[in-house]
C-alpha cells in the first residue's frame, strides 16, 4: 500500500484533532504527569522576548503556549494559527488576558508576509505536519532576520535504562487513557505512532539548520522523549 499524499495526511490530522478537541488538554495533563505545562514556559524562555515585540504560535492548538506568553509577557503580541477551527473555537473561550490573534490556518500556506516575527514557536506540531520542509521554511519565510524559533515536541526514546518504562507509556498507558476518556482508542495510537516515528532530536536540529537556521541546539525532557529545540534566523 503506498504512503498517503501530504494533503491526504494533513485531512486525516485536521479531523483526528477535530475529534479530540474536548478532551485534549485533559489528555496532555495526564499523559506528561502535568510536566508539559513546565516545559512549554521553558520553551518560552528560549524566545528571549522584548517588550512590544510579536510572535507566531503556530499549531496552536487549544492555545497553551499562545496563553501563557500572554500571562507571562502581556505586551507581546500574538499570532496563534491551527487548522482545526474546533481548537481555536476553545482556544479562544480560554484567553483571558493578553493581545492574542487567533487565525484558522494552515502552518504549510501561512498568510503573512516575509521577516514580520520576532519569534516563532510551536508545541507538539512538528511531528503532525505533513509536509515537515515546508512547514520549516514558512516559519523561516515570516521571521525576521534574527528572529527565533523554538519547538517542543516529542522524539523517540533513547535506548537505556527507562526505554521499556517510557515504551510501555507510549504504546499502551498513552492508547488506554484515550479510550477510557473518550472511547476513542485509535486516535491516540496515532499520537504513539507519531512519537516513536518522528525524527530524533539530532536529526531535527539538523533539519533545522539545512532550513537555514543558526545557533541551533536542543534539550531533551521526560527521560528523552520529549525535545525542546531553538534556533535563530540569522542577520
Amino acid at each position: 500500500m503506498s504512503a498517503p499524499s501530504a494533503s491526504a495526511r494533513a485531512l486525516d490530522v485536521r479531523k483526528m484533532f477535530s475529534r479530540i478537541a474536548l478532551r485534549y488538554d485533559l489528555l496532555n495533563r495526564l499523559m506528561t504527569a502535568g510536566q508539559d505545562v513546565r516545559w512549554r514556559r521553558q520553551a518560552i524562555q528560549k524566545l528571549k522576548l522584548r517588550e512590544n515585540t510579536n510572535i507566531i504560535d503556530i499549531g496552536t492548538g487549544t492555545g497553551d503556549l499562545a496563553i501563557e506568553v500572554a500571562r507571562s509577557h502581556p505586551s507581546v503580541r500574538i499570532i496563534a494559527c491551527d487548522f482545526t477551527p474546533e481548537m481555536i473555537g476553545i482556544a479562544k473561550r480560554r484567553q483571558r488576558e493578553g493581545k492574542i490573534d487567533w487565525v484558522i490556518a494552515d502552518a504549510q500556506q501561512l498568510p503573512f508576509p516575509n521577516n514580520i516575527f520576532s519569534g516563532a514557536i510551536s508545541g507538539f506540531f512538528l511531528r503532525n505536519a505533513a509536509d515537515l520542509d515546508k512547514a520549516l521554511s514558512q516559519q523561516h519565510r515570516v521571521l525576521a532576520d534574527d528572529g527565533c524559533i523554538v519547538s517542543v515536541d516529542t522524539t523517540p526514546p533513547q535506548p537505556g535504562f527507562f526505554f521499556p518504562l517510557i515504551m510501555l507509556h507510549l504504546k499502551f498507558i498513552i492508547p488506554l487513557l484515550g479510550k477510557l476518556l473518550t472511547g476513542n482508542r485509535k486516535d491516540y495510537q496515532y499520537l504513539t505512532d507519531s512519537t516513536t516515528q518522528f525524527l530524533n532530536a539530532e536529526n531535527l536540529a539538523e533539519r533545522l539548520r539545512v532550513t537555514g537556521f543558526e545557533e541551533v541546539n536542543f534539550m531533551r525532557r521526560m527521560f528523552g522523549s520529549v525535545a525542546i529545540h531553538w534556533g535563530k534566523k540569522p542577520k
